[in-house]
Formats: structure tokens, C-alpha cells, sequence
């Protein structure tokens, strides 16, 4: 699959001295994998999830000698919470109006914490070092958070989903590789068609890997009606482009499933979501006061 993170700034680095109230961020994977601040957690035997992360920022919190406040993804649950931990280890979950400052100053103060590149950069050596099922939990925390932040277009939203497909692809899950760089080609697509044909491009080679034939149907199709809007806006100057795109429409037509004409280039050519949302890709349910087992009394930390 064409595409390889790359570190932009070697010399970025954690920010160590955030003033408090600090933010930090959390993140529980499909598989119970846990993320804090760009780290994956080492849970240890049979260790709950909510209990490794609220230990690890009580520990922030007993260091600054201050509250601290996180935001938890949590995808199990399909549920954000916001919390204030406590240097005592006890925790309460707040409302999002609760947790100040609003808005753009929280999206800065999370980032200041920790930047994204700096995070990037841990995803790229966990990947040269072949731990792909870190780096990808890595990578899946710091697309959740940043699309929470800043919005699926965003540009540092859209490059985290790239990597996330980039890693599934190594590991060998094209379904989701699939599915998260066909997100980002549609975006695209939508936003900013002069740079979509790399992305659809990518979205193909994984689309290449796939043997359920629903999903080669499905996926194919919508893989050709953008490449026939792309042809037909001109903008397939590339030759491999040419061959990726016959080479879907020939796959779909060998198998037993006939491709329409061509597809007009309107808004409504493209599909507003893919026909089945992989999990990473379904809408998280909003939560007033959070989730109840991030809720902790005080002596209860383990740090």
C-alpha cells in the first residue's frame, strides 16, 4: 500500500511542563488495549482498563500536586467521558461544560500536553520495529481524539486515519484498511478533489487484498465511481491511476456483479458513508457525566 508515515520533526518531543490544570487523554481499544497520553498501558494479568488509566493520571495528578482533567475514549462502551482525577487517586466525571476552558482553548491545551507529532513519531518507531499492534492502537487513539478535537476533515485528522490504514494494511486487516483509507479518499473527494486521487489510490491497494464478495462489490463500486469522477475531471494524470482504476472495474465485472455506466460527477455521485461503518468508524454517543466506573474514591489508586 503506497503510503509510509514519516516523521516530520525529529526534534519534537513530549511537553513536560503544561500548566495545570493539565490535560491529558485516554483511550480503551475494541480489544480492552489501553492508551494514555500517547503511551500504551502495560496491564498486567487481568487489570481493568478504567483502573490502569485512572492510575496512571492520578499519578500526574500527585506529581503537579494538582487536579488534572482527561478525556477517556472509550470504544467498548461507544461512550467519551471527561474527567477531573484528583492527587488523592479519586476521580468524579464531569459534563462537558464543566470541563474549562471551552472550545478551542481545551483543543489547545490537550495538544499542548502532548503534540500530535510528537505522538506520530512513537507510531513510526513502534512500526519500524514491527510492533504493529502498538503502533496501530497508537494510531487509532490519536485519529479518536484528534477527529473529537478538531473534526474527521481535519488536516492532522485525516493524516492520522492515512497512517491507521497504513498499519492495518501491514498487519494484514484490509477489511479496516479498507474502510478507514476509503474515509479518507472521500473526504477528499468532497473537500479538496485535486488531492484525492493518491488517496483512492491507496483505498484501491487495500480494496485489492479483500475476498468477501460483498464487500469487493461494495467497496468496488464506490472505488469506481470515484475514479470515474476523477477521469472525468481531468485529474488522473498519473498512469498507474489509469491501471487501478480498470483494474477495478475489471474485478467487479469478473465477478458475476455487471458495473453501471459512468457515474455523472455531481455531489450525489459519492456516497455520504460507506455502506457498513467498521467499528472504528461509528459515531461515539454523546455522555453528559460520563461513564460511572471512571468514578473513584479517594486511597483507591494502586500508584
Amino acid at each position: 500500500m503506497p503510503h509510509s508515515p514519516t516523521p516530520r520533526d525529529r526534534g519534537n518531543l513530549p511537553v513536560l511542563s503544561a500548566p495545570p490544570l493539565i490535560r491529558l487523554d485516554a483511550y480503551v481499544a475494541e480489544d480492552g488495549s489501553t492508551v494514555v497520553n500517547g503511551h500504551l498501558l502495560e496491564m498486567g494479568g487481568t487489570r481493568p482498563a478504567n483502573e490502569a488509566i485512572l492510575d496512571a493520571i492520578a499519578m500526574f495528578a500527585r506529581t503537579l500536586g494538582a487536579p488534572v482533567a482527561a478525556t477517556v475514549i472509550d470504544r467498548p462502551a461507544q461512550q467519551v467521558a471527561r474527567l477531573r482525577v484528583y492527587p488523592d487517586g479519586s476521580s468524579r466525571t464531569i459534563a462537558e461544560e464543566e470541563d474549562l476552558p471551552p472550545g478551542r482553548e481545551r483543543t489547545a491545551a490537550e495538544e499542548e500536553a502532548f503534540p500530535p507529532l510528537a505522538r506520530v513519531e512513537r507510531i513510526i518507531q513502534h512500526t519500524q520495529r514491527e510492533e504493529l499492534h502498538a503502533a496501530f492502537v497508537l494510531a487509532s487513539a490519536l485519529r479518536e481524539h484528534l477527529s473529537l478535537r478538531r473534526g474527521a476533515e481535519d488536516e492532522l485528522s485525516l493524516e492520522a486515519r492515512a497512517i491507521e490504514a497504513y498499519i492495518a494494511y501491514l498487519r494484514g486487516d484490509y477489511m479496516i484498511s479498507t474502510v478507514l483509507a476509503l474515509t479518507v479518499a472521500r473526504i477528499r473527494c468532497r473537500t479538496d478533489l485535486n488531492r484525492a486521487a493518491p488517496e483512492v489510490a491507496r483505498a484501491t491497494a487495500a480494496w485489492q487484498r479483500l475476498w468477501d464478495e460483498g464487500q469487493v462489490a461494495t467497496r468496488g463500486q464506490e472505488l469506481l465511481r470515484m475514479w470515474e469522477r476523477l477521469a472525468e475531471e481531468g485529474l488522473l494524470h498519473d498512469p498507474s491511476h489509469h491501471a487501478m482504476a480498470q483494474a477495478v472495474r475489471t474485478r467487479l465485472e469478473r465477478g458475476g456483479r455487471p458495473v453501471e455506466g459512468p457515474v455523472p460527477a455531481t455531489a450525489g455521485a459519492l456516497p455520504a458513508a460507506p455502506a457498513a461503518a467498521a467499528p472504528e468508524d461509528r459515531p461515539l454517543k454523546p455522555t453528559r457525566r460520563g461513564l460511572r466506573r471512571f468514578t473513584r474514591r479517594a486511597g483507591r489508586s494502586a500508584g
